[in-house]
């Protein structure tokens, strides 16, 4: 499984603490010097924001897409952007102090990793803007923005796709804890298919254990479970096990679903569709929010806001290696509950709401 999909659930959980009780995160860095500091474009402009990851980028398309969030805001501004890759605890710390120290006009950081340095970093600097990504400080500040998803959204319209492509009529996922805001994963899964296929039997096995986040095997054998009861679409919202739920699925001739980016190459043939989350849009309008004065809110993203998508409804889907490129009938179902849903007519319940 990409790297990021194994982060970004361990955010969805570390997000659903941020409510009620800080993270213990150390938010850290690389070494000093960005890797990147180009002007996006000529002139005189001495806007600038700087970019920090959790992780070195790497093919790590869920953080390439920030990469490309901040270079469309320095082109837009005609300024420049600077990219720090941590590896590390230390070097994120290091890295969130470098952006600091050279007071851009946002600093923009990718993760549940960066709460609590972040909350230091704001109090002891009022006048910097910053803008978090997939994530939030536990207390509000003026000068930090959080951008977040609506991932049960996307989930809803994967367990669609499911529902229609069930031979068995039976849909089930695969997650990583029982927490209400795992269950974001999972819950809307079979909800979705319910909508169009009333008849259709759901359920959820959780990986759990002492590693939830990277325990392939054990999400293989969870899988498997499902596998053996006749389920044949399987949610895979296991992180670092979603290989295993593949393998499982694949083993049984069986269909699964990916998180966070396309993970369809990992398994063609048995990854239908992947639930997409479009962090390069987060950034890009989180960044023109703070610098329009809108500093210190929390904005969610979802299918309206382009935030968060299916790879089949995106560009490319043709060469994505998606089970569904080959279901044109289905995408255009799919396709009108997603209107639906930005319209308001539709509404996907939030497991981790209330």
């Amino acid at each position: 499984m990409h790297p990021r999909p194994r982060r970004t659930l361990k955010v969805a959980a570390a997000t659903a603490l941020l409510v009620t009780a800080a993270t213990a995160c150390n938010a850290a860095a690389k070494n000093g010097s960005p890797d990147s500091a180009d002007r996006a474009g000529g002139g005189g402009s001495r806007t600038s924001f700087t970019l920090v990851t959790p992780d070195a980028v790497g093919q790590n398309e869920f953080l390439k897409l920030a990469v490309t969030g901040v270079e469309k805001a320095a082109k837009a501004h005609d300024g420049s952007r600077k990219v720090y890759q941590s590896t590390d605890t230390a070097s994120r710390q290091q890295n969130v102090q470098a952006a600091v120290d050279a007071a851009p006009d946002v600093v923009v950081l990718v993760g549940f990793e960066f709460a609590d340095l972040v909350a230091q970093q704001a109090k002891a600097h009022p006048k910097q803007k910053f803008l978090m990504v997939d994530a939030c400080t536990t207390k509000t500040f003026t000068n930090v923005s959080c951008a977040v998803f609506r991932e049960h959204e996307g989930v809803f319209l994967a367990g669609a796709e499911a529902g229609l492509l069930s031979e068995s009529g039976k849909v089930g996922a695969v997650d990583v804890l029982d927490t209400p805001q795992f269950r974001r994963y999972s819950d809307p899964f079979a909800a979705g298919a319910k909508e169009v296929a009333a008849k259709t039997g759901a359920s959820t096995r959780f990986v759990g254990g002492q590693s939830p986040f990277d325990d392939s095997a054990r999400a293989k054998e969870q899988a498997n479970t499902l596998l053996s009861q006749g389920y044949d679409q399987i949610m895979a919202a296991a992180a670092a096990g979603n290989y295993g739920v593949f393998e499982a699925a694949k083993a049984k001739g069986a269909h699964a679903y990916g998180v966070d980016v396309n993970q369809c190459p990992s398994a063609p043939g048995t990854v239908v569709d992947n639930v997409i989350k479009r962090t390069d849009i987060a950034v890009e309008k989180g960044i023109e929010q703070a610098l329009g004065g809108s500093s210190g809110t929390t904005v969610s993203y979802g299918l309206k806001e382009g935030g968060i998508s299916l790879t089949g409804l995106e560009d490319g889907v043709d060469s994505s290696q998606c089970v569904i490129a080959d279901h044109p009938d289905v995408l255009k179902k799919v396709e009108a509950l997603r209107d639906r849903i930005v319209s308001g007519k539709l509404t996907v319940d939030d497991p981790a709401a209330g």
